[in-house]
C-alpha cells in the first residue's frame, strides 16, 4: 500500500462527506462517526448521482438522486437494488487521512 495524506479528519462534518479529486476520477470520504472516515466512489452506478451530496446514516450512503443505498464497507447496493461502488483503503494516523494511492490508482478514470 502507498499511503497519501489527503487532509484532517475535522475536515470532514460528522455524518457528513467531502470529495477528493483524484487523475482518475472523484473519491467520496463519508465520516461515518467521531473517529471514522470511509472512503469510496464518488459516483452512483445507477444514475451517476453524486454520493458525497447523499445521506450518510450508519456505514451506508443513500444516492441523492433515487435513494440507493449503498453499504460503505463493501461497496454492495443494500435491499432490492443490485450494483456496487468501489470502496478504498483508508487509515487515520494522530488524525490526519491517508487513503491507499496504490488502490485509487488501479481504478479507471469515470
Amino acid at each position: 500500500m502507498s499511503w497519501i495524506d489527503i487532509g484532517h479528519i475535522s475536515d470532514i462534518p460528522l455524518h457528513g462527506a467531502r470529495v477528493v479529486k483524484t487523475p482518475v476520477g472523484c473519491v467520496a470520504l463519508f465520516r461515518t462517526g467521531e473517529a471514522e472516515v470511509l472512503a469510496a466512489d464518488d459516483r452512483c452506478p445507477h444514475k451517476g448521482g453524486p454520493l458525497s451530496e447523499g445521506i450518510v446514516h450508519g456505514q451506508s450512503v443513500t444516492c441523492p438522486l433515487h435513494n440507493w443505498v449503498f453499504d460503505l464497507n463493501t461497496g454492495v447496493a443494500q435491499g432490492a437494488d443490485a450494483g456496487r461502488i468501489e470502496t478504498y483503503p483508508l487509515h487515520i494516523k494522530a488524525g490526519r487521512l491517508l487513503i491507499d494511492g496504490a488502490a485509487v490508482g488501479k481504478r479507471s478514470a469515470a
